[in-house]
């Protein structure tokens, strides 16, 4: 991953333990530079592409740190700037709809506790040191580990702090002795109850004009789904329609956005939207038809019918999203503990960097936690 020749640098170099850190205020500057280094599917250039291009009410904020002695890359981190009540906060690019948020590490990225530590410490430093005045740094479910390479900012917080968590299945090799340890959930019998149905067949398309048709389909049933349980549904508005398009249009083709379906001549009966990184696969967004195809269970058989599909072209590794509905228990998912991370870049940040430690440490004690939102007026959900 070289950074070298970057253009619109505010030309900042940090002095803590050697290490320089540039930003660049342009996403399409600090794109050019992007390739293979050790990062998730939320870090792949199709998906930082297609969110800063949908989500451009916020300011780009890409930082890239390197050695400051030998110019040696180290990671980028792909964050934004925004202004809310009043306080100017630091992020990660995410905005709710990234399942976990990293750096994207050079593939020689150091790994030794000391200089990994010393990274998170350069970057607050070189934030402080800007001009803006940013107020709060908020770095939200991060991963302790990226492509198998320690993640040098988790050290700013408490691995595990985050209240949201992965949710992980390990197939192995072989996916039949896989779909015996989730026999309870009687896949094959929902397979054989839905293949009744004249026309009944699976899909996963590489076509970027069929992959929006169905997703049209998922916004409409995710939206019935949500009115029906009276939940607020933003994921077919102006903005989101378009990043979750875009990132099948740039994706689809090559395999890292995958759209699924369960479809029969009365028409779409589930979907399926996720994104591929080598061995992993991350499930985002289901959706069915309704309670008239409950008896072959629609939603979980679109996502196991993805995994076996996806497993026989060598994916390990099945990710349920975050969120911790029963399902993913049934699927054989173990959490994955995130990170969430608040530091104070200026008095004003103060008090809600320790307000979200607080949050942070309540976590910890869920009998305290249920005591303080009684208090506060709020439900136990």
């Amino acid at each position: 991953m070289t950074f070298l020749g970057v253009e619109q640098l505010d030309g900042l170099v940090s002095s803590t333990s050697g290490i320089a850190i540039d930003f660049v205020r342009d996403w399409r500057a600090a794109a050019s530079r992007l390739n293979a280094g050790h990062r998730s599917a939320f870090q792949h250039g199709h998906w930082l592409g297609a969110w800063y291009q949908a989500f451009d009410d916020v300011a780009p904020l890409i930082a890239l740190i390197s050695d400051a002695a030998t110019g040696k890359d180290i990671a980028m981190v792909p964050m934004i700037s925004h202004v809310r009540r009043g306080i100017r906060i630091v992020e990660f690019a995410d905005l709710g709809v990234s399942d976990n948020n990293a750096p994207i590490l050079a593939h020689d990225a150091v790994s030794d506790v000391v200089a990994t530590n010393a990274v998170g410490k350069a970057l607050v430093e070189a934030l402080r040191a800007l001009p803006d005045g940013f107020d709060l740094l908020r770095l939200r479910k991060m991963p302790a580990q990226v492509g198998g390479k320690p993640n040098p900012l988790v050290s700013l917080g408490r691995i595990g702090s985050s209240s949201l968590n992965g949710n992980l299945v390990l197939t192995g090799d072989d996916y039949r002795a896989y779909q015996a340890s989730i026999k309870r959930i009687q896949m094959p019998r929902c397979w054989r109850v839905f293949t009744r149905h004249a026309g009944a067949r699976f899909e996963i398309t590489a076509d970027v004009g069929r992959a929006h048709e169905l997703m049209d389909v998922m916004d409409v049933q995710q939206q019935a789904r949500m009115r029906k349980l009276g939940s607020p549904f933003i994921l077919n508005d102006k903005t989101h329609a378009r990043f979750y398009r875009e990132v099948v249009r740039q994706g689809a083709a090559e395999g890292y956005a995958v759209v699924s379906a369960l479809v029969c001549d009365e028409g779409t009966v589930a979907t399926a939207l996720g994104v591929r990184h080598a061995a992993t696969y991350y499930l985002l967004r289901i959706s069915h038809g309704g309670d008239s195809w409950s008896s072959c269970s629609p939603g979980l058989l679109v996502a196991e019918r993805t995994m076996a599909a996806l497993h026989a072209e060598g994916v390990r590794r099945f990710d349920l999203s975050i969120g911790n509905q029963d399902y993913k228990r049934r699927f054989g998912a173990e959490r994955v503990p995130l990170t969430d991370v608040s530091v104070a870049l200026s008095w004003r940040g103060l008090p809600y960097a320790w307000r979200d430690h607080a949050a942070q440490g309540l976590r910890r004690h869920p009998r305290l936690a249920a005591l303080a939102a009684r208090a506060m007026g709020k439900g136990t959900r």
